[in-house]
């Protein structure tokens, strides 16, 4: 069963902006945080931003801060990254991320989406 859900993706020319959406399943129980990696061709999947909780700071890759933002919404469960000033370095498979339970007995686990693609052209 999917436990996340992107959406949002897709071709944007250099400098515009895209916004990724992700909805947890109603099975997490709790969630500690989301977030966003994304994946390059022929790269190492590197993480892009991610909220712990609302209420604390978010954390930023450094090729990604003051262009990106991450919001989420603990009470629905969703994250979102918005992405202004896109550059063709952008492109990648993002993928939504969540650190949670799916068990009250259970342990914290990390949860992966299936990925939406990012394609910006120059």
């Amino acid at each position: 069963q999917v436990l996340l859900v992107e959406s949002g993706g897709g071709l944007v020319q250099a400098g515009g902006s895209l916004k990724l959406s992700c909805a947890a399943s109603e099975r997490f129980v709790s969630i500690d945080a989301m977030g966003w990696y994304r994946q390059a061709p022929g790269k190492q999947r590197e993480l892009v931003a991610v909220a712990p909780t609302e209420s604390t700071a978010t954390y930023y890759a450094g090729s990604v801060k003051g262009r990106f933002t991450v919001s989420r919404d603990s009470a629905k469960n969703t994250v979102s990254l918005q992405m202004n000033s896109l550059k063709p370095e952008d492109t990648a498979v993002y993928y939504c991320y969540a650190v949670g339970r799916v068990s009250i007995l259970g342990n914290p686990d990390s949860y992966w989406g299936q990925g939406t693609q990012v394609t910006v052209s120059s």
